[in-house]
């Protein structure tokens, strides 16, 4: 199988939504053509259910999507736990490429391998919009932006959408780090509106 993200720039969007709706992406290229769709992993139960409808700090809940090619190939799971603590990027088949350690909440976050060997770090600015992307030695690899919808489609909706640039040539897992970046991000800053 080819790479669907062979690409330096991408874009990532996070369709408008319903209260009961699940986690969604679109991954497309810079043309906007869909390259991989991720979808929530699992079933949730009532009180899941409940903390999306009134959501709170519901970003601090666990969730996961998986990422599949358009055919719906498996190609992802970014799973955040429960807090904001860590994300991990792991293949279908369990295979942990690399995770996302928060170093600091919504300023910087440590990138590291599936044996814990530190690969980088996105430093995040105070917006929570631009997160930069290095590798262990300081070098930039890529940039993620979250860019502004309107204020109504901010405050009241999902709705998020992201540009990312990848600074090739990028060595793997970190490649598949700064691809998985925006979905991680989003997922552990800005999942839900903070209403309360």
């Amino acid at each position: 199988m080819s790479d669907p993200f062979a690409t330096s720039v991408l874009r990532v969007e996070q369709p408008r939504r319903g209260p009961f709706a699940r986690s969604r992406y679109k991954v497309m290229d810079g043309d906007g053509t869909v390259l991989a769709v991720a979808d929530e992993n699992g079933e949730r139960g009532r009180s899941e259910k409940l903390v999306t409808l009134f959501p709170g700090k519901s970003d601090l809940h666990a969730r996961a999507v998986l990422l599949t090619t358009r055919d719906g190939e498996p190609l992802l799971v970014v799973d955040k736990e429960q807090g904001r603590m860590r994300t991990t990027v792991t293949r279908p088949d369990g295979e942990v490429v690399g995770t996302f350690h928060t170093e600091r909440v919504g300023r910087r976050y440590k990138l590291r391998d599936g044996d814990g060997k530190p690969l980088g770090e996105i430093s995040v600015d105070l917006g929570k919009n631009n997160f930069a992307i290095t590798d262990a030695d300081g070098k930039r690899v890529g940039h993620v932006r979250k860019r502004f919808a309107g204020l109504a489609t901010h405050l009241l909706t999902t709705a998020d959408k992201y540009s990312v640039e990848i600074e090739d040539p990028v060595p793997e897992p970190l490649r598949t780090l700064v691809v998985t970046a925006a979905i991680a991000m989003d997922m552990t800053l800005h999942e839900s509106k903070d209403i309360t």
